[in-house]
């Protein structure tokens, strides 16, 4: 955040100066407790003049097939009929050449994407990339010649702190651009497919709000909203926003060119650390990352970490636990460079620790099986820890062929096979690669036997040919 804040602001340190003597010290002079029922009704509205003209709607409308009942499809009538199905949310500007930002689940599947502005402008849009993992697609839309965007400044510095005011701006059920209030009720909530630490705020968030910005009391971009936890469907005051240090790496990597967010590896499996932990170890309290273990020649490796150290610090910030650590360093550029705080046995190392992306070794070797074998139908890639990172899985897994695709016509769906199956062995031959598995299903048999990795349990089983 920048250290000037808005008139809103100016006015309550001013009126907190007068009642200094009564009034505790803050730690940071741009900060200050309303001080007077006075200071309760100041307005956020220069904040909102500031910001609302940057965050816009968004529609993305798809053309589905829908089933019509089975019973009609007795008597050939139960053709699938189209219809057209729309998703609304929220956006935000962040480049005035018309550079916009949201949720992917907002534009996931679209096939034709609209931007409305503030001004009640709309623009088609198209997609520069889309990550599913940070739940962020950044979108551009075509201006005319010469036009520039209002934007929200990407503010990444890091230093929001807990109840620290902030508005929630956007679309809400499409009535129309809605301002919310309320404070950052939590930092570093980790957790979700994507592996984030969001921003937690009780700004009032509902559907339509997603792809909205979250801002604070400069009018900047803090945070994307994303989710909320609800019963009913509708706010409870738990919203969460990917915060802008991942926003703003996903809008470089799309206005380079680039089409997905390339995310620094840490090379290790790595475990929180709990109450029983810290005492064996001989820590003051639950806190830091444990390494259980390291991927041979990667970056934890290289950086001199070893098997039982405990990270406590990354970069000067306090590792929580270890998906705090993991988000860290997935946040950094690949080549940076990130200092550890390491607690090995009785006394604490420093290391130093190279922000990488994971290796694409082996090479992916896409491939879609054809033929009379159980995977007839089924589409395969080599396991690498790129691989692993790009679906969420567990670089540890070993080797094998990961299934990504089920065609519906083929073999392998009867059989049951599912995406994200990791194929081990075939006839007792060893799988470690397409490759291998393309060699192993080439001749015609009259039986297979096919061990294959699910959900971290390894079956076998045998069909015939």
């Amino acid at each position: 955040m920048r250290a000037v804040r808005v008139l809103t602001i100016a006015c309550f340190v001013a009126l907190a100066g007068a009642a200094q003597a009564q009034q505790p010290s803050f730690a940071e002079p741009n900060r200050a407790a309303p001080s007077s029922a006075v200071a309760m009704k100041m307005s956020f509205a220069p904040v909102v003049q500031r910001s609302a003209p940057a965050v816009v709607n968004i529609s993305a409308k798809r053309v589905v097939r829908q089933q019509v009942d089975p019973f009609w499809s007795l008597f050939g009538l139960g053709v699938p009929q189209a219809r057209v199905a729309a998703s609304l949310g929220s956006g935000v500007i962040v480049r005035a050449d018309g550079v916009v930002v949201t949720n992917n689940h907002v534009v996931e599947g679209g096939q034709e994407i609209i931007v409305g502005l503030s001004d009640r402008r709309e623009f088609p849009a198209r997609i520069l990339l889309a990550d599913a993992r940070t739940d962020l697609a950044i979108l551009k839309i075509d201006l005319p010649a010469g036009e520039r965007l209002p934007v929200l400044a990407i503010d990444d510095s890091g230093d929001a702190q807990v109840g620290d005011l902030v508005l929630a701006i956007g679309d809400p059920f499409h009535v129309g651009q809605t301002v919310t209030n309320g404070i950052i009720s939590a930092l570093d909530r980790t957790g979700g497919e994507g592996g984030l630490a969001y921003i937690q705020t009780d700004a009032a968030i509902n559907p339509g709000n997603s792809g909205g910005a979250l801002v604070d009391m400069d009018g900047d971009l803090i945070g994307v909203n994303s989710f909320i936890l609800s019963r009913s469907g509708s706010s409870s005051g738990v919203g969460f926003a990917i915060p802008a240090t991942v926003v703003r790496r996903a809008v470089e990597t799309a206005v380079g060119g680039g089409r997905a967010v390339v995310r620094p590896w840490l090379g290790a499996r790595t475990q929180s650390i709990d109450s029983e932990m810290a005492r064996s170890l001989g820590l003051d309290r639950p806190q830091g990352a444990l390494v259980a273990d390291l991927f041979p020649g990667g970056p934890a490796a290289r950086a001199g970490l070893r098997q039982g150290d405990v990270v406590l610090q990354a970069d000067g910030r306090p590792v929580v636990d270890a998906a705090a650590l993991n988000y860290l360093i997935q946040t950094r550029r690949p080549g940076e460079t990130i200092p550890l705080s390491v607690r090995r046995g009785d006394r604490d190392v420093a290391v130093t620790l190279r922000a990488e992306a994971p290796p694409a070794t082996p090479a992916r070797d896409e491939r879609k099986l054809a033929g009379r074998h159980p995977f007839d139908g089924a589409t395969v890639v080599n396991l690498s820890p790129a691989v692993a990172d790009e679906l969420g899985l567990d670089i540890f897994t070993g080797a094998g062929v990961l299934v990504t695709q089920i065609d519906g016509a083929g073999l392998a769906r009867t059989i049951g096979l599912q995406r994200g199956d990791i194929i081990r062995a075939v006839n007792g031959f060893k799988i470690e690669s397409v490759r291998d598995l393309a060699a192993a299903v080439q001749a015609p048999q009259r039986a297979w036997q096919v061990t294959i990795l699910r959900n971290g349990r390894e079956v076998t089983a045998t069909f015939r040919g």
